[in-house]
């Protein structure tokens, strides 16, 4: 017998913002398309590993001695047995119609992978880019295409096929440039900034990312890494798209030198 049908799983990833998580659950169980589960991928850090994740009724969680730092959790993503997956960096609490939202794109003409703040390269320099989303300015009315987004996806768990059908450019960074590059050369699947309507809240993926997301843990703020040398590995990550066929919203590689 089959299993019956399953539509969303949520997977969270804790790095050294567990004091947002519980904020962060909350808005998840108060959205208006609910998830069937909720798992939490928790990547080894001295600095948490105190932290005991029992107390939030998860479905379920992945405690990691070592930290696997950003495509961990799309290696969780392989087990989930839903359509659809959601997946939240530790900085985002999304508006109550987030998950509807992302739904709806997805059911009405803008099938790929979404997310809640997308870039559209206007150069192979990552740096140049325009930000599409929560931190657009202003934040997309409409739906918007991008050439890659970070801070929350939303995307069909058999997308993954494309993420991992390489090894990873970098395992350090660009993770969000490498699973919307492969997507897009090997899938045709293209991504997308949901509407981020500003009358309307609920309808976002992030509603205190200005405050949660420039702390000093954010990994665009040197917390990892000299901010440079993070601007150069996505630059690289970038070209190492272009060498390979990524065709991008503006069409960036005949602008390169």
């Amino acid at each position: 017998m089959e299993n019956p049908s399953r539509d969303i799983t949520v997977i969270l990833n804790l790095y050294r913002r567990e004091h947002y998580l519980d904020e962060q659950i909350q808005a998840l169980r108060e959205q208006t398309v609910k998830p069937d589960e909720i798992w939490l991928w928790q990547n080894g850090d001295a600095r948490n590993v105190s932290f005991s994740p029992e107390k939030y009724d998860l479905d379920k969680v992945f405690s990691n001695e070592f930290n696997w730092k950003y495509y961990g959790r799309f290696a969780a993503a392989l087990l989930c047995d839903t359509e659809y997956v959601a997946m939240f960096d530790d900085d985002t609490i999304p508006g109550s119609k987030w998950l509807e939202n992302c739904r709806n794109c997805m059911e009405n003409g803008c099938e790929g992978i979404l997310g809640g703040a997308g870039v559209q390269l206007n150069s192979p320099y990552y740096v140049d880019h325009k930000r599409v989303g929560w931190n657009g300015e202003p934040p997309n009315e409409e739906v918007e295409e991008v050439d890659l987004v970070g801070h929350a996806w939303f995307f069909k768990r058999d997308w993954l096929k494309y993420l991992w059908s390489e090894r990873p450019f970098l395992w350090d960074n660009g993770e969000d440039i490498q699973f919307s590059y492969l997507a897009k050369t090997l899938g045709g699947i293209k991504t997308f900034v949901p509407p981020h309507p500003k009358n309307d809240m609920d309808l976002h993926s992030s509603v205190k990312g200005w405050k949660y997301g420039t702390d000093d843990k954010a990994s665009s703020n040197g917390s990892l890494m000299p901010i440079g040398l993070f601007y150069h590995q996505r630059d690289m990550c970038v070209r190492h798209g272009l060498d390979n066929g990524w065709e991008t919203v503006n069409d960036i590689a005949k602008l390169r030198d």
